[in-house]
């Protein structure tokens, strides 16, 4: 097969950033050549002419790792910017009555296909979604990722209590409906399967203890659900389980933490939860703009970090406003700067990059773009708008413009995504566009 090779100012990171000046963190090349074969990169460096080769010229633009996004539902795309006061009427009067119109044939479907042509506009090519409680929104989900050849996790939210009826399953049939979409689509392709009791409040001692019996005999799949979003929800979650010592100790009880345990939110962790956290290697999954949006709270970066927490980075649609990994980056930057600590864009970038995918266990696969590793890339134009051409005149580092494209770029900073090497946004629609 005829090698292609990227030419562009390319950026991949190879550790966390200490600092603003760690340069040691990252390789960065002026003029660089990603070379790609049968959708996997197979050299990076300095970019060279290579006979038999075609060249994809993205100059000046910056090419990077495509975005991960750790946490996200799929089945509320419609309701993203719903107004609600707070976590449980937005649950109430919004989500739980959209989710219900997975049960109609072919909604799925169209639902799944303009999902995923959000995530590759705005250069996201790998994603943890949760999918509704039907069947259908998981082979909906997967197949559409399949058509694409992206590298997705998710799986059947398994809730049986809490919620209106048509919504609910039961604890056998979670296990069982949950059993059969591991047994169809994990490892299919690039799927991966997330077992995902919604949360607490929604799930039953049962159903909690049919999780684990997943967990134990499909130890490689990853487990999701919600942890410590808002006051309200750890209040009602300590009344159904009472004897659990705080909320974290609801799903330790039901042996459901582990390094690919994947908790979104965690704002509001007490001492014991945080090293309870650490010691199993549970990831923390910081949702900024759906915590600002519903008023949740704000997630303590720094804390987590020094208890040695592995934390991830997520959109969170629908609670979440944007589809896009870099407005996320920007709204932690200033969830943090409410905390008191400071965000530095090279982290920003790893967190949604590399980051990510070392908190997937994927960190060989996805997330950098090295030899070996699937050619899942985004190009970025950090002048994509008249206002941030105006602010490029005063750009004069390369982490100045990560600043510039996470605070003022959206999908139109995105000038192309590569799923394992093929174009991807630029093909939306049937439409190709013309080359960088």
């Amino acid at each position: 097969m005829t090698r292609t090779i990227l030419r562009g100012r390319v950026l991949s990171f190879e550790r966390e950033p200490l600092s603003i000046d760690d340069a040691g963190s990252y390789r960065y090349f002026s003029d660089g050549g990603i070379t790609i074969e049968n959708g996997v990169i197979v050299a990076v460096g300095d970019f060279v002419a290579e006979a038999g080769a075609e060249v994809v010229d993205h100059r000046p633009h910056l090419i990077l790792p495509g975005f991960i996004d750790m946490h996200l539902h799929y089945v509320q795309s419609q309701i993203v910017g719903s107004y609600a006061g707070s976590l449980l009427e937005w649950l109430n009067t919004y989500t739980f009555v959209e989710e219900q119109k997975f049960r109609q044939q072919g909604h799925a479907e169209a639902m799944a296909t303009a999902f995923f042509d959000e995530l590759l506009r705005n250069g996201t090519t790998t994603a943890v979604a949760y999918c509704s409680s039907h069947p259908r929104s998981v082979d909906a989900f997967f197949g559409e990722a399949e058509k694409r050849n992206m590298l997705m996790v998710g799986g059947k939210v398994m809730m049986d209590r809490n919620a209106p009826e048509a919504l609910c399953d039961t604890a056998q049939s979670g296990y069982d409906d949950s059993k059969m979409l591991i047994e169809r689509w994990h490892g299919r392709g690039r799927g991966l399967y997330a077992i995902s009791p919604r949360f607490a409040i929604t799930s039953t001692p049962e159903q909690l203890e049919a999780s684990r019996a997943l967990v134990r005999e499909f130890p490689d799949c990853y487990v999701q659900t919600h942890l410590s979003e808002n006051d309200a929800e750890i209040s009602f979650s300590m009344e159904l389980y009472p004897d659990s010592p705080d909320y974290t100790g609801i799903y330790e009880d039901y042996g459901l933490l582990g390094s690919r345990t994947l908790l979104g939110h965690c704002i509001h962790l007490n001492h014991r939860e945080t090293g309870v956290l650490a010691e199993t290697g549970a990831v923390a999954v910081f949702c900024p703009t759906s915590n600002l949006f519903l008023g949740s709270g704000l997630f303590d970066r720094e804390r987590l970090a020094k208890a040695g927490v592995r934390m991830g980075l997520a959109t969170d649609i629908g609670g979440g406003t944007s589809f896009g990994m870099m407005a996320t980056m920007g709204e932690a930057y200033k969830v943090l700067q409410l905390r008191g600590q400071r965000l530095n864009p090279l982290a920003s970038f790893y967190m949604a990059t590399l980051g990510n995918a070392r908190s997937l266990s994927l960190e060989g696969t996805i997330g950098a773009i090295a030899p070996g590793h699937a050619a899942d890339l985004v190009v970025l134009d950090a002048g994509a708008t008249p206002a941030m051409r105006l602010r490029q005149g005063n750009i004069g580092t390369l982490a100045d413009e990560l600043f510039l494209l996470q605070t003022m770029g959206d999908d139109r900073s995105v000038v192309e995504a590569y799923v394992a090497g093929a174009r991807a946004k630029s093909t939306l629609g049937g439409l190709a566009a013309p080359r960088a």
